[in-house]
């Protein structure tokens, strides 16, 4: 199992554009040095708990400021890009990267978002505009001019060598691309079904294990509309965690700070709305209004002592039947930082050895006297 860091990037409304930068740029160092191997960083337009319509630019600070992690949007939402233009703006980034950069594509969920760009989101048009905006992004990297593509929502046109000097030359530094994922939010995903067909990285953010059981299944349907075979290692799992000294100590940290007010003021609320409340429970008969900060941390999120949170990844790991790569959901600890940047750091160190073996699905890690 590898692990990584999710950023949506979620910061508290008070906090401003460029405080909320600086502290997820010392995330991603921080991340860095602990031998996180990738970070994702989200796009939302009209969230103000997810302040960064352009994940492109918190990515070019990083990699000046960072030497191994990779990193990529998580996700770039095709619906609101015109893609010849995403095209060559993510072809350019990737030689900016010399190879630590993946293309993360989303189809986007909010419906604030599909408003403001005037998408019908409601009938499944953002669906259908990611399709058709992932197969030109493709076709222009494939292109040496000459390309003429009328699509359904977008033209484009690719030009071969013209007055003497101008031609089509924006290509990928990873050939024949950079690696592709693609984030599914809603259960049996569409996205995620693209994913599969495709042979992309499929992202999926862990409610529970039913909703995570639909997303795998979504791959694996759409793998067989193009005979593939998905690898579970390809795999992305985004979960909540948080780890400290004991027990006690990992709940206060987490359902008293920065990651229980994220949730209590915008994501709790935003799944109500979005009739998701559901899938956050472990059992059908709980009430709507018991699912709170504190039933998730016991019910839910990988929280507690090392020991404690190394036997509920393990268990995560097997109902989920495996995957490759856990991704921290990261939250805004800016006020506080040393709690989190801890938490970080015995994940990394103390929790993901127990599951350096998880090159597949299998079974849960011994957990010994090493695990605390």
């Amino acid at each position: 199992m590898k692990l990584g860091i999710f950023l949506m990037p979620s910061h508290p409304p008070e906090r401003s554009f460029k405080a909320g930068q600086d502290y997820d740029l010392e995330m991603i160092r921080h991340a860095d040095r602990l031998g996180y191997s990738e970070a994702w960083i989200g796009e939302h337009f009209t969230s103000p708990w997810e302040p960064n319509p352009a994940p492109d630019l918190l990515i070019a600070q990083a990699l000046m400021q960072t030497r191994q992690i990779k990193l990529a949007p998580g996700a770039h939402l095709l619906p609101y890009h015109h893609p010849a233009e995403l095209a060559c703006r993510v072809a350019f980034m990737d030689h900016l990267a010399q190879g630590r950069y993946m293309f993360g594509i989303g189809a986007s969920g909010l419906p604030s978002d599909w408003q403001l760009f005037a998408v019908d989101g409601v009938k499944g048009e953002n669906r259908d505009m990611t399709r058709e905006a992932l197969d030109i992004i493709l076709k222009v990297w494939e292109s040496d001019g000459g390309l003429d593509y009328k699509g359904k929502y977008w033209d484009v046109n690719v030009p071969s060598p013209m007055l003497r000097t101008l031609k089509h030359h924006l290509k990928p530094f990873q050939k024949p691309h950079p690696p592709i994922g693609i984030a599914g939010f809603s259960p049996g995903s569409e996205t995620l079904k693209l994913a599969g067909e495709r042979g992309f990285i499929p992202l999926s953010l862990n409610l529970s294990t039913s909703y995570m059981a639909s997303h795998w299944d979504a791959v694996v349907e759409g793998a067989k509309r193009s005979g593939r075979s998905p690898d579970r290692r390809e795999w992305r799992v985004v979960r909540e965690v948080f780890v400290a000294d004991t027990d006690d100590e990992a709940f206060n940290g987490c359902v008293r700070g920065a990651m229980g007010r994220m949730m209590s003021e915008y994501l709790l609320p935003l799944f109500k709305d979005f009739e998701f409340t559901k899938y956050l429970k472990d059992n059908p008969g709980v009430p709507d209004s018991d699912i709170t900060p504190e039933y998730l941390a016991n019910h839910g999120w990988l929280v507690g002592s090392v020991k404690t949170v190394t036997r509920k990844l393990g268990e995560m790991y097997d109902e989920a039947g495996g995957f490759g790569t856990l991704l921290l959901f990261a939250f805004d600890y800016a006020d506080n930082p040393e709690p989190w940047f801890k938490s970080m750091r015995l994940l990394a160190e103390e929790v993901l050895p127990h599951f350096a073996d998880r090159s597949q699905a299998g079974a849960s890690p011994q957990i010994g006297a090493s695990a605390r």
